[in-house]
């Protein structure tokens, strides 16, 4: 389903959060006794919940852990950022009671069938918390500012571009100065959602003649490192390396970022508001409390970053384990409340829009 045909951010944030917590404090939290404070402020909760997954939205969770557990100082989160599909799975086999993906369950691997069977007496849901921009990180000592166009961003990762100083790459920064350094890309060794949403971009605006994929085609070649933090150092300590990563660890390693051209052509510096602007701009396509979103890669709309991810919190609607259930609405409450989204900023991630936020929080009060 659409959600009025695009998530804007809206106006009305402050009713929709008092919507969804039914309190006069503002803080996002769904509110219903069953939920045990879904924000998380119940020192009577007690637990381990056990999770893995992306590792894309790792610092994310890390942050939060520290602040619900804060509240909740009897409950215990381990998340393992094993990446997506390795969460993915863990979820489907049941050893975990939540996965974070960089990609919603997909329908061509059987997964959200797998997922239901998992959760027995309800379906699996896929929630969005985390905004993840994508950066394409760079290491070229005296060359900042580079700016990418999709094409030659797929030509790159495609193994034709080899060359710093290729016309391609001319053509797209015609004041810079170039150097004939060989590129050297590096790409997820693992299966990731970073590189599944990464390849629907290429896919989508350059010519790219894979298909998307949480694995790294093998036909592209290039060098992979083994989860987002792996890719950082390896560009870091590569000269002539490039790379994707979120912008979190592009942030934490001080890497250079390129400049990425939208649908319209133009180039834009990756932000938090840049990236919130794609966001903004999806559909979702699930139905009812499933936001499975569908981003426009291509977007043309002023100002807007373009290669971004949108990373879930994958758990069940219905069909927890009964101890399970007020451990997990009570997490993600508080990863969905103001307070949770607010500690993003500082992350390298961006907010949900307000829209979509009061959708999650819903989901969230759903859960049981």
């Amino acid at each position: 389903m659409k959600y009025a045909g695009r998530l804007a951010a809206v106006a009305v944030v402050g009713a929709l959060s008092l919507a969804a917590c039914g309190t006069d404090n503002n803080t996002g939290a769904p509110s219903s006794a069953a939920s045990s404070n879904a924000a998380g402020n119940d020192n009577a909760l007690n637990g381990t919940i056990n999770a893995a997954g992306s590792s894309a939205q790792a610092n994310a969770i890390d942050q939060w852990k520290k602040d619900f557990q804060a509240k909740n100082p009897n409950v215990s989160l381990n998340y393992q950022p094993s990446g997506s599909g390795a969460g993915v799975q863990a979820f489907i086999q049941g050893t975990i009671s939540l996965a974070g993906s960089d990609s919603a369950l997909k329908d061509d691997k059987g997964e959200p069938a797998a997922a239901d069977a998992r959760c027995k007496t309800g379906k699996a849901i896929n929630l969005p918390m985390v905004t993840g921009p994508v950066a394409v990180v760079y290491n070229l000592p005296g060359v900042d500012g580079l700016q990418l166009s999709p094409k030659t961003i797929g030509g790159i990762f495609n193994s034709t571009i080899t060359k710093w100083d290729d016309a391609a790459i001319k053509a797209d920064n015609p004041n810079a100065k170039l150097p004939s350094t060989a590129i050297q890309a590096f790409h997820r060794a693992e299966e990731s959602g970073t590189s599944d949403n990464f390849t629907k971009f290429l896919k989508t605006t350059a010519e790219w003649p894979y298909e998307p994929a949480k694995a790294w085609p093998a036909e592209a070649k290039g060098q992979g490192s083994k989860g987002s933090d792996g890719v950082a150092a390896s560009v870091k300590g590569t000269e002539g390396a490039i790379s994707y990563v979120e912008l979190s660890y592009a942030d934490n390693s001080q890497l250079q970022k390129a400049k990425v051209a939208n649908g319209s052509g133009e180039f834009v510096e990756l932000t938090a508001d840049s990236a919130a602007k794609t966001v903004e701009a999806a559909e979702i396509k699930g139905t009812g409390n499933d936001l499975k979103l569908s981003i426009d890669y291509a977007t043309k709309a002023a100002g807007a970053y373009p290669i971004v991810l949108v990373t879930y919190e994958i758990t069940c609607e219905k069909g927890l384990a009964a101890d399970q259930v007020p451990l997990v609405k009570s997490f993600l409450g508080y990863t969905a409340s103001d307070e949770g989204q607010a500690s993003l900023k500082d992350l390298g991630y961006a907010p949900l829009p307000s829209a979509l936020l009061a959708k999650v929080r819903t989901a969230v009060e759903a859960i049981s």
